[in-house]
């Protein structure tokens, strides 16, 4: 055999060299239809609603297809050598960095709001006419819900490590109870609150931050779910298990965003 039939037939380096794909092109046009119709149907503009719902269900399935291919890279192809695992791993950290500027820049607009109170504001925090939420009612529960989220994905990660399936599904589905519990919980608390988005930069504030970080959990709940199948399947090893410490990478920075909201807008806002 050739020197040059060898290079055809093994690869001469560790990098996944990634073949031709149209899920980015896909993504990239469904988010597009997403943000627009989206704004489309803030304004109210006739059959916004259909557009926006076209817009999600694309945005989904591209996402689903996308990452389903990346499955059967990891899993069936070996495509992911330890070279390509520790550049996905950075690239997981990178996009957590810019998930935390965009978290700083709601603390920045509500300490700059919080902290020196305009007179239209009443001259003080919070605003007047506002009815701000006890901390020490479902923000509490769900702050300890979150952290024994953060616990038992760190049960199920290493045991995991240990080669524990049993202790690894458990503390996975425990993860995923508390997380739902979560989700359900802040719902009824925009249920019963005693103001709403429009209600000046309390209002906005409030459900910008709180309700962004629930959209994060929400994402990191369905991230960790996608692993806990994958464990069921016997996809993940102890020694290969990238998508399952990503999710809990993830789930981790949500943890302590949550720590920051609670403090600062529960606790001290209130």
């Amino acid at each position: 055999m050739t020197i040059s039939a060898l290079k055809k037939q093994f690869q001469p380096h560790p990098y996944h060299m990634v073949d031709i794909s149209p899920w980015p092109l896909l993504t990239s046009f469904s988010v597009l239809t997403l943000m627009v119709s989206a704004v489309l149907y803030f304004n109210r503009l006739e059959n916004s609603g259909i557009l926006l719902r076209m817009g999600f269900l694309t945005t989904f399935f591209a996402f689903v297809l996308w990452f389903r291919d990346i499955t059967t890279e990891g899993t069936y192809l070996g495509d992911h050598t330890l070279v390509v695992q520790k550049g996905l791993t950075m690239g997981v950290a990178l996009f957590i960095v810019t998930e935390a500027f965009f978290f700083l820049s709601i603390f920045w607009r509500y300490f700059h709001s919080s902290l020196s109170p305009t007179v239209e504001l009443g001259s003080h925090w919070p605003p007047a006419g506002i009815e701000a939420l006890n901390p020490f009612a479902i923000p509490l529960l769900n702050t300890i819900l979150l952290l024994s989220s953060g616990a038992t994905v760190t049960y199920a990660h290493h045991a995991l490590i240990q080669g524990d399936r049993k202790a690894t599904l458990l503390g996975t589905t425990m993860t995923l109870v508390f997380a739902l519990l979560f989700t359900a919980l802040q719902g009824v608390e925009y249920v019963n609150a005693g103001f709403t988005i429009a209600d000046g930069v309390y209002g906005s504030c409030f459900f910008f931050g709180t309700g962004f970080h629930g959209f994060h959990v929400i994402i990191g709940t369905a991230f960790i779910g996608v692993a806990f199948f994958r464990i069921i399947a016997y996809h993940l090893t102890d020694h290969h298990h990238l998508g399952f410490e990503s999710s809990i990478l993830y789930w981790h920075f949500v943890d302590v965003v949550w720590l920051f909201l609670y403090v600062s807008i529960y606790w001290w806002g209130s």
